[in-house]
């Protein structure tokens, strides 16, 4: 089967194309646009250049698309991009502004596109569905509630690729399987002790889950993508009282207090510098106090939700780091393991140092906690799940 997973972006269009079968699959091309100011002008000059480099004959052979999708109104799981799903899109584009419009887009001309092909949506919340109540209520008015006002949590993909993977390389091939089957059969009993990770997928935009037996019992991320850990330009948490505060204090409206918290807040903000971890590293590394605050910032919140979640799980037997930073943030690994050798959480600098981008076990001898390092993988996760539901 061939699959077209699809991530869409405000000025960005990326695409894979996997060959996917019952016992696994492969990439036969991937490619990408930025500046993107015309989805159907990208996505048709993609289907033609895979045409033209031989990889498909005709683009009616791609079987389906598949679609990353992040928040929507009264709706989640892997279903048919359909109507439905543009509406759900649409219902929420307050809430995720730079990330629905593109999808509901992109679903549109996919559909025009390739109108033989089926079209399915993993929406970014359905690795939360089994979260406790409580952990997803926020204590506000029940008119609020009933908006859809609640604790979704995001990078689903990212981290239920964590709870197999970790599982595999932890020798606990029982809640692999469940965390691969976890859409398709729901949370399921092991027969051995409870397998129980922290994921840390740090990178543009950042969160912290844990996870039980494959299920994901709780997230830093919240109502919206501007929540949890401090993003790259995003506010991450903040209490509500701060933004009628500053309105006034500045003389500011909503919408540029909005703006604010979205485009000029995260590690920009605090660092005063960029948005992009390279440069606060290097302005960190040369002494300036607002770029080292940025990173202090980061660890900071790393570790307040790293030991929520270890607390809430009752131990940990894995903590794993992923995406951007996580995979290439020696630096910020070292600095969110530091003085938790009481934890079981012993880091070895020297593998530590070494591991940049690859699938890695830095944990020292005699670690009780497995430290590992494994790149996202969102896209397999994305193309599993849409040749699962299409079988």
């Amino acid at each position: 089967m061939l699959i077209l997973v699809a991530n869409l972006g405000s000025t960005s269009f990326k695409f894979r194309l996997f060959r996917m079968a019952e016992h696994g699959g492969e990439v036969l091309a991937k490619g990408g646009y930025e500046r993107v100011t015309d989805y159907a002008v990208v996505i048709d000059e993609a289907l033609a250049t895979l045409q033209r480099d031989g990889v498909i004959r005709h683009p009616d052979e791609i079987d389906a698309v598949g679609f990353k999708t992040v928040l929507g109104k009264g709706l989640s799981g892997c279903v048919t991009a359909d109507q439905r799903v543009i509406d759900a899109l649409e219902g929420f584009t307050a809430v995720a502004p730079a990330h629905n419009p593109p999808y509901a887009a992109g679903i549109r001309q996919f559909a025009k596109s390739l109108p033989k092909t089926r079209l399915v949506a993993l929406f970014e919340t359905a690795f939360y569905q089994w979260t406790s109540e409580a952990s997803a209520t926020y204590a506000v008015p029940a008119s609020w509630r009933d908006l859809g006002i609640r604790r979704y949590g995001f990078h689903g993909a990212s981290h239920k690729f964590i709870a197999e993977r970790s599982a595999e390389l932890c020798g606990r091939e029982d809640v692999a399987r469940i965390a691969r089957r976890l859409y398709q059969d729901g949370p399921q009993a092991v027969a051995g002790p409870p397998f129980r990770v922290v994921s840390c997928h740090l990178g543009g935009s950042s969160s912290v889950t844990g996870i039980r037996n494959g299920v994901a019992i709780g997230t830093s991320m919240g109502f919206s993508p501007q929540s949890g850990l401090p993003q790259n330009n995003r506010v991450g948490d903040l209490d509500s009282g701060a933004i009628p505060y500053a309105m006034r204090a500045l003389g500011i409206s909503l919408d540029e207090a909005e703006r604010q918290l979205n485009k000029e807040s995260g590690l920009l903000g605090i660092s005063a510098i960029s948005n992009d971890m390279r440069d606060i590293y290097a302005a960190a590394a040369a002494g300036n106090p607002q770029a080292q605050l940025a990173l202090d910032t980061l660890v900071h919140s790393i570790r307040h939700w790293t030991g929520a979640f270890h607390f809430e799980l009752g131990g940990m037997d894995a903590l794993v780091f992923t995406a951007g930073i996580g995979e290439n943030g020696p630096l910020i690994r070292a600095a969110a393991c530091a003085g938790l050798e009481s934890f079981g959480i012993r880091l070895d600098p020297d593998k530590n140092a070494a591991c940049a981008g690859t699938e890695c076990d830095i944990s020292a001898a005699g670690s009780a906690v497995r430290i590992l390092v494994i790149p996202a993988n969102e896209e397999l996760v994305l193309a599993r799940e849409v040749f699962r539901k299409l079988s």
